[in-house]
């Protein structure tokens, strides 16, 4: 029998249908966490990855979040007879401890023996070409906690941009997000892309590692539009709304989960005159200045190990301790420009209370020129929540798990 011809217009509208009943598939069959069901860290499942690296020279690209059931996951890997040859690891180092933005160099992993190698002795601050042809498989597994500004996620572009031009596979162990709850803030306008915002994402991406992976590939955003070999182990029993308390601290200066859940508020201070209580117990928690008035908190930023230099070293500061805050309330409270705001109009000291690193932070010029205005964080929030919503809507093919 002869097919009829299908109007352009009937066409449509069953490529439509067609989509929609591939998206409702997919929501179907996306891990859904069951009321005190634990959740399964990608890590955990070797039966998926192991196979994938029998008989692969291995680089471990991680940290000391790097955890499976409390052991180091390179101690497993190698008691597991898996060959690591290398380790490549972020900012802060293999153990975690450096200073943000120290330079880590390559060394020895002292208790393995497996070399680290630099993350920058190439070009574009890559791994060199010699780094490179040491392994055939890239093997990704550390925490992150979903903030542009947070460079774990650079370091993986970076890694996984070197691998696309090296013909080697990336395989990405994901891990729940603390902060992917929500999406917030604005999107990076990519004439203030820096070592702290590398991505067209919001300040609050909402996304994992291995989701934030898929979409880096999707999108084309390597340089040159390349495209790696990547291979993503999702969480099991997790979803975007599961609250997860992170076991170990991610890096020196995000001690508990209260900084974790202020670190998008609080962070833009790094761009201003206000210290946030580096080299004091509570960073990310407090935020102050000498000047500031009308504050019964203070507090004296001091040289400690991971802020061995701090902003207002040995200078007493006032200002606000956030940490009697709940956990709950800041998980509500997400994004939160108020503290900011308030600094500002504190010490009214105008444009001069700003460095050029708040834009490379806040990703734009407006937020900085609308703090300035006078307007109040609602009315700069509600500035870029349209662009939020059309990314949520980007991100979408690349999502592992529930909204």
């Amino acid at each position: 029998m002869k097919q009829k011809n299908i109007p352009h217009r009937q066409t449509a509208s069953i490529k439509t249908l067609t989509a929609l009943c591939c998206l409702l598939l997919l929501t179907v069959c996306l891990p859904v966490r069951a009321q005190g069901e634990r959740i399964i860290l990608g890590n955990e499942q070797t039966s998926e990855y192991y196979p994938l690296l029998r008989g692969k020279r291995v680089a471990l690209f991680g940290n000391h979040t790097s955890l499976r059931d409390d052991q180091h996951l390179l101690d497993c890997l190698l008691a597991d007879s898996i060959r690591v040859v290398a380790v490549f690891s972020p900012e802060h180092g293999f153990r975690g401890n450096a200073d943000a933005g120290e330079k880590v160099g390559s060394s020895v992993d002292s208790l393995t023996g497996v070399p680290i190698l630099s993350l920058y002795d190439g070009k574009d601050k890559r791994p060199s070409a010699a780094s490179m042809k040491k392994f055939d498989v890239l093997l990704a597994d550390i925490q992150d906690v979903g903030l542009r500004f947070y460079t774990y996620y650079i370091t993986l572009c970076r890694l996984m941009d070197a691998c696309a031009e090296y013909g080697k596979s990336v395989i990405v162990l994901d891990r729940p997000n603390p902060n992917g709850h929500y999406v917030d803030g604005p999107l990076l306008d990519m004439k203030y892309k820096s070592g702290v915002g590398w991505l067209p994402i919001p300040v609050v991406h909402g996304m994992t590692l291995g989701e934030l992976a898929r979409m880096v590939n999707g999108e084309g955003w390597l340089p040159a539009g390349r495209t790696c070999r990547l291979t993503v182990v999702p969480c099991l029993n997790y979803t975007h709304q599961t609250r997860y308390d992170l076991p170990v601290p991610p890096s020196p200066n995000l001690p508990n989960m209260k900084a974790i859940y202020l670190y998008p508020s609080l962070c833009p201070f790094e761009g201003t005159v206000v210290s946030l209580g580096r080299g004091t117990d509570k960073p990310f928690q407090i935020y102050g200045h000498p000047d500031m008035k009308g504050y019964s908190y203070s507090f004296t930023p001091r040289s400690v190990p991971g802020a061995k230099n701090p902003p207002l070293l040995g200078k007493r500061c006032h200002g606000a301790d956030l940490s009697g805050k709940s956990d709950e309330e800041l998980r509500r409270e997400g994004l939160n420009l108020t503290y900011v705001i308030d600094a500002y109009r504190n010490l009214n000291i105008g444009d001069r209370f700003f460095t050029s690193f708040f834009e490379l932070l806040m990703g734009t010029s407006y937020v900085r020129q609308m703090i300035k205005e006078g307007r109040s964080a609602e009315e700069i929030r509600a500035r870029w929540m349209p662009e939020v919503e059309r990314f949520k809507e980007q991100r979408r093919p690349y999502l592992l798990y529930n909204e």
